[in-house]
């Protein structure tokens, strides 16, 4: 599966942030896309594994949806929160 293909070059980019936070220290300088990239990763990671809590702790169908439409709506209001960015405004079309 795509989890398991992604995850040493997620890995790989873990290790690179270590060691660029270790060594060099400054910020970053991430673009819009970049964060826009990181975000979609990051959700993807987070509703896989909170797809297996559901499984484990036998939720229903029902409460398996409202759980994930919860995550992501705490989600944008974290980003929104700490970064002014609004989340559907990374995925506009005309980012003007």
């Amino acid at each position: 599966m795509i989890g398991k293909k992604l995850s040493p070059i997620l890995v790989e980019i873990e290790e690179t942030l270590w060691e660029f936070e270790a060594n060099v220290g400054i910020q970053p300088e991430y673009t819009i896309d970049g964060f826009r990239a990181a975000t979609k990763i990051f959700m993807s990671v987070m509703l896989d594994k909170m797809y297996n809590l559901q499984i484990y702790e036998n939720l229903s169908d029902e409460d398996k949806l409202n759980m994930a439409q919860k995550c992501g709506e705490d989600l944008k209001k974290f980003i929104k929160t700490y970064t002014n960015i609004y989340v559907p405004d990374l995925y506009k079309k005309d980012k003007s």
